[in-house]
Order: structure tokens, then C-alpha cells, then sequence
């Protein structure tokens, strides 16, 4: 073969194969343009439950530092329904540009995958996690009528009075629920679960028709300051920042025990890698500015990487799956 003709067929393999690097590396490419220019419009921020709630709280309060931070609007929409699935789902569908986040929480990504025997998206593979923003413990609430002032009291009362203790829930499968089925049975008492939906579990048990319940501590925590309900324990591993007088369920004679709610910000699932980035450093440098805010409300601030955010939620969802089959709890 002439020297020049394989010179040039050289030539043209360098080239081709140049050609092939560069249309392999142009996704990133434009993945780090989009973040280089992130974001250059308001940012859409699914809730998944009512406005008020512990959820949409932490939302609002990160939403407005990044709005800050960003000089562009993060917006809190509410899009409540079908124990968190709606507005989950929506998020899930929406386009995969950063422009429509959700902040989300235990009952609908790791619990509800369970709980319901069809779901129209899978949560864990169909979201991305960004970052984990708060864990909030339950605590396990009674009515100031209940004579019992610890959970050895609270035990020793359910046993001397079976079936006559009821406890509220924000409706079945939620960690609410799911928390006061796992001391009634690892108690060895016997209660009736009465579920409602939203915040008539707590006006109830303010009212004292049902005599205790597993709330997240920012609902309860100036009801408890105000005398108007008896915090006995709370459902975490450690005693929570924002009551430290208060035990844990663990400490009280059942190791292991650990049921809370958590919250953290998620993406559609093919969001650019460089947006979740951005976001994630974002969030971890807002968070300890909330610090102060977020304990007094009942809320402890995590932060962390995505990897890790992930990791802790396929372990949450490992945990539920158990307890929700136990309880034969369902939602269809």
C-alpha cells in the first residue's frame, strides 16, 4: 500500500475516532452547561402534603435560603393526596432539568412502596435522593388524664386496663401508626389504632377521646411546653436535640427500637449530575444557618451527600417493608 494512501487512512481513523470522543463526552458537556447556568429561571418545589405540616415547614425554610442563595425563586408547591403518592408521582414525571425538585419524607419512599401493592411509579428507582434535610423523631405523646408519666408507667397502666387504651395516627401505614403498633407489640399491650387523616389524630388526642399517639415532634412540642400533653419517650436511636430531657423508647427497655419520620430533597430520575451536586453543597451550606431554628422546632438538621442520602434510604425502605408486613397494614 503507498505510504501516503495508509497516511491518510490513519489520518481518517485519528479523525473518526476524535469525532466518536466527542459525540461520547457532549452529554456531560452539556450536563455542566446547564449546571454553569443552574438555575436560570424559578425552581418548582413539590410538597406532597398539606401546607402547615412538618414537610412543608422544613421546605419553606430551605426553600427560602436557596432562593437567597441562588437570587432566583424556589417556589413551594402543595400537592397533597393519596398519603404523599400524588405529589410524589408528579415530581417522578416531571422533566429531568433541575426545575422540579420534592422535598419528601419516610411514609411515601419507604414505606408506601409496600403499603400499597401498586404504585403508578417506584419511588426509589424513579427519584434521585440530593440530600437528607432533617430526621424529626416521633415522640410518644398521652393525654394529661393518663396517670402514667413514663413509658414503665405508661406499660404497667396498659397492662392493668387491656383494650381500654386507643392511640391516633395520620392514617394507616404511617410511621405514626406503624411506631405505636411496634410498642404495643413489643409491649406485649394491647391498644386499638384509630387512623385519621392529618391533623384530626392530634386534635383528638388533644381533646382527650383517644389517650396517646407517635407524633412528629414539631406538631406536638408546644403543646408539650404548654402542659397540654405528657411527652413519655421519643422513637429515635438518640435522645432528640430539641427535647433532650426526654428518653428514648430504646433506653426505656427496648433496644433497637427506632421508628421516626425524615425528610430530604429528591429529583426525577436523569437530572443532570452537576444540578444534583450543586444542590446538594447548596443545601449542606444552608442548613447550619437553621441549626438554632430547626431544634427549637423539633427538627434535627443531617446534611451529607447524595451517596449517603441513598444508602439510608434503601435501609429505611428495608426496615418498613418488615414492620408493614407484620402489621398486615395496606392501603388499597
Amino acid at each position: 500500500m503507498p505510504s501516503s494512501l495508509s497516511a491518510l487512512r490513519r489520518r481518517g481513523f485519528v479523525a473518526g475516532a476524535g469525532a466518536l470522543a466527542a459525540a461520547a463526552t457532549l452529554p456531560t458537556r452539556l450536563a455542566f452547561a446547564q449546571s454553569a447556568d443552574y438555575p436560570g429561571k424559578p425552581v418548582r418545589v413539590i410538597v406532597a402534603f398539606t401546607a402547615g405540616g412538618t414537610t412543608d415547614i422544613l421546605t419553606r425554610a430551605v426553600s427560602q435560603k436557596l432562593s437567597e442563595r441562588f437570587n432566583q425563586s424556589f417556589i413551594v408547591d402543595n400537592k397533597p393526596g393519596g398519603g404523599g403518592n400524588i405529589g410524589t408521582e408528579f415530581a417522578a414525571r416531571a422533566a429531568p432539568d433541575g426545575y422540579t425538585l420534592i422535598v419528601d419524607s419516610v411514609g411515601p419512599i419507604a414505606v408506601n412502596p409496600t403499603l400499597y401493592r401498586k404504585l403508578n411509579i417506584d419511588p426509589l428507582t424513579d427519584l434521585v435522593p440530593i440530600v437528607q434535610i432533617a430526621d424529626v423523631p416521633n415522640v410518644l405523646v398521652v393525654h394529661p388524664s393518663l396517670p402514667a408519666k413514663s413509658v414503665d408507667e405508661f406499660i404497667a397502666y396498659a397492662k392493668a386496663n387491656p383494650g381500654k387504651l386507643n392511640y391516633s395516627s395520620t392514617g394507616v401505614g404511617t410511621s405514626s401508626h406503624l411506631s405505636g403498633y411496634m410498642l404495643s407489640q413489643r409491649g406485649g399491650i394491647e391498644t386499638t389504632h384509630v387512623p385519621y387523616k392529618g391533623a384530626d389524630a392530634l386534635k383528638d388526642l388533644l381533646a382527650g377521646r383517644v389517650q396517646f399517639m407517635f407524633a412528629t415532634i414539631p406538631s406536638v412540642i408546644e403543646h408539650i411546653r404548654a402542659g397540654k400533653l405528657r411527652a413519655l419517650a421519643v422513637s429515635s436511636a438518640h435522645r432528640s436535640r430539641s427535647l433532650p430531657g426526654v428518653p428514648t423508647v430504646a433506653e426505656k427497655g427496648f433496644p433497637g427500637f427506632e421508628a421516626g419520620s425524615w425528610f430530604g430533597f429528591f429529583a426525577p430520575k436523569g437530572t443532570p449530575e452537576p444540578v444534583i451536586a450543586l444542590l446538594n453543597k447548596s443545601v449542606n451550606e444552608a442548613l447550619p444557618s437553621l441549626e438554632a431554628q430547626m431544634i427549637r422546632e423539633g427538627a434535627d438538621p443531617v446534611g451529607g451527600s447524595p451517596a449517603q442520602f441513598g444508602l439510608f434510604v434503601r435501609k429505611e425502605y428495608d426496615k418498613w417493608k418488615v414492620i408493614v408486613h407484620e402489621s398486615k397494614a395496606t392501603a388499597d
